[in-house]
């Protein structure tokens, strides 16, 4: 999990356009970012994403869920991995726009924040959630 921090009421994006911050607060995040036009697929992606957050690579990855927070309202989707087996393989290399650090956090504890409502971001919540029912089914 990648702990971010937010920023003042709107704050720029570092392409100058001015975004809303959130609810200004430190809260415990799941990586996360968009498919940059060089990515060749979904997969390539969410390792180049967790790679540039935590330095972390390699590993066995799969598609754990695919969700979107309101389909009424929003076109995209949020495409959930699971990556196992995953090592140390470099410094992380953050965008300039994200203030985070790298917890790592057992499953115990992420269960616990989970029941506790301290993972606020809903998508990474729910994904989350999945990941736990399915290592109990």
């Amino acid at each position: 999990m990648g702990l971010y921090d937010s920023f003042d009421e709107r704050r720029e994006n570092g392409d100058g356009a001015s975004v809303p911050a959130g609810i200004e607060k430190v809260l415990l995040e799941l990586c996360a970012g968009v498919v940059d036009e060089g990515d060749a697929s979904l997969a390539d992606a969410v390792k180049r994403e967790l790679l540039e957050e935590t330095g972390y690579g390699n590993g066995m990855w799969k598609l754990l869920m695919t969700t979107s927070a309101n389909p009424g309202t929003h076109a995209n989707l949020t495409y959930c991995f699971l990556a196992t087996d995953v090592e140390k393989v470099e410094e992380s290399h953050p965008e300039r726009t994200e203030d985070l650090s790298v917890e790592l956090c057992d499953p115990e504890e992420v269960l616990r924040m989970l029941q506790n409502d301290e993972i606020l971001q809903s998508m990474h919540a729910v994904a989350l959630w999945k990941y736990f029912y399915n290592r109990k089914v």
